[in-house]
């Protein structure tokens, strides 16, 4: 063999040499990676690191690190939203019961009265326990309904005053006991909005039993330019954060629950938004104003569905 002939086959060796070094390296590396992966798959909260500087093998340990960071991420969101979900259902098992408990009471009351006059008081108040498990239940059938996706509306042109005046009188008997008399003021009684006749009319509904039910009176409905804005007094200890009132169930104070399922608001804001609005709420002094804000007015020339 000529010395040409030696070199080549020590270089050879060589490069055989280099590459099984490599190969046992690598296979060094990705076992500790497997060891440490079968740890966090143990519940370790480990960062996956590597000796290595190769390029590859380092732009691998950094994706896998980025994976399980998200997946920490939407653990953890997932747990905190489970957790919530359950705080809900509790509060609501806790709304549906109160009304419900209160009702037979009274029911119990009747039967067992022979006055005429105190017989037709517990009945009464047996009513208006119902009417208010009547509207949490009302809420939440439509909360499902808004978070599935065949739900739609139909938009066409509405004359916001007659159908806000609706809504006041069949609110009429509890605004009487209240001693609240709305006030109703209007830039223009021909105010008219694209909306969805039957969502307008319960996102008013809506506004009106959150005044009455988280309310001190003084409710006033005032409407300006394209915006319609309620207003009404809060009782003094109660003052809502303005950032969190459109939630879902939100509430200032989970125990004093007056009868609300936390979902009013929020269905106001989502039909709102769905009509192309948009719902914000102010706390000011003792003023709670939500401000429903509509659909930009058309160009007198542009057509309306009627």
């Amino acid at each position: 063999m000529n010395i040409i002939g030696v070199i080549f086959c020590a270089a050879g060796i060589f490069c055989f040499a280099v590459l099984l070094l490599m190969y046992f390296r690598l296979r060094a590396e990705l076992a500790w990676l497997r060891s440490q992966l079968e740890e966090i798959g143990r519940g370790s909260q480990i960062e996956l690191v590597l000796n290595s500087r190769q390029r590859p093998l380092v732009n691998l340990c950094l994706t896998l690190n980025e994976v399980l960071a998200s997946k920490d991420r939407d653990y953890s969101r997932y747990d905190r939203q489970e957790k919530l979900l359950k705080q809900n259902i509790t509060g609501l098992a806790h709304d549906i019961r109160t009304p419900l408990t209160g009702a037979f009471g009274y029911v119990q009351f009747a039967m067992e009265c022979k006055d005429a006059d105190k017989r037709a008081h517990y009945l009464h108040a047996a009513e208006k326990r119902l009417s208010e498990l009547e509207d949490m239940l009302e809420e939440m059938f439509l909360y499902t309904k808004l978070t599935g996706e065949d739900f739609a509306l139909t938009i066409k042109k509405i004359s916001v005053y007659p159908l806000l005046i609706d809504c006041l009188l069949g609110f009429y008997t509890r605004l009487e006991e209240m001693g609240c008399e709305p006030q109703v003021m209007f830039e223009s009684e021909a105010f008219q909005v694209r909306a969805d006749e039957d969502a307008l009319r319960r996102v008013f509904q809506n506004l009106i039993q959150n005044a009455l039910v988280h309310g001190e009176g003084g409710l006033s409905i005032i409407q300006k330019e394209n915006a319609l804005i309620f207003e009404n007094l809060l009782a003094p200890d109660s003052r809502p954060e303005p950032a969190r009132i459109f939630d879902r169930f939100y509430k200032r104070d989970p125990a004093r629950r007056k009868g609300s399922s936390g979902l009013g608001l929020f269905i106001v804001k989502e039909l709102m938004e769905r009509m192309g609005g948009s719902a914000a709420a102010q706390v000011e002094d003792q003023t709670l104003r939500i401000i429903l804000q509509f659909q930009p007015k058309p160009a007198p020339d542009a057509v309306l569905k009627e």
